[in-house]
């Protein structure tokens, strides 16, 4: 499979201040915030490229770990006991310019987010999932489109790799 994405990660070309996804927690994030968690080895950060330097959309993924419990029980009778604590890829944000809102752009961020994950799981690091933490109702009914999965006593959701897998036909 070709590792091709459409994102690239954040770098100094382009103006982090012009971001506006109408949501401050996520504007400030990558204002003030991005830069130092990349140096920082905390997250990396991808963005999506728009035209003058303007960045149209961007994620950022990091390694976590899940504990068993609130797992579903069809998945967790597929793994190992060994771990207390099971690897997964940690889809931190995902926001989009308002200049870019209903263009697709944040199912292309998914998308994208979720095709450098499997290939990173298969390839580099073990992970048996992405997690999110919606940042609300509506956040939470997008991921859900998806194939994503509520964690029991948890506002987390998760999609295993292996359900990533059938979404690439791999």
């Amino acid at each position: 499979m070709a590792n091709s994405y459409a994102t690239i990660l954040l770098n100094s070309d382009f103006d982090k201040q012009k971001f506006n996804c109408g949501n401050e927690w996520l504007n400030n994030y990558l204002h003030h915030q991005a830069g130092q968690d990349v140096k920082r080895k905390l997250a990396a950060v991808f963005i999506l490229p728009g035209d003058s330097q303007n960045i149209k959309g961007y994620y950022t993924l990091s390694n976590d770990g899940l504990p068993r419990t609130g797992i579903p029980e069809e998945i967790l009778k597929k793994l190992s006991r060994a771990y207390a604590h099971l690897p997964v890829t940690l889809l931190g944000r995902l926001a989009v310019d308002v200049s870019c809102h209903r263009q697709g752009i944040g199912e292309l961020l998914l998308i994208d987010a979720l095709k450098r994950s499997y290939d990173t799981a298969i390839s580099s690091v073990g992970s048996m999932a992405v997690v999110v933490d919606p940042i609300d109702d509506g956040a939470a009914k997008f991921y859900l489109k998806y194939g994503f999965v509520a964690l029991q006593d948890s506002k987390r959701m998760f999609i295993p790799m292996a359900t990533i897998a059938q979404l690439f036909n791999v």
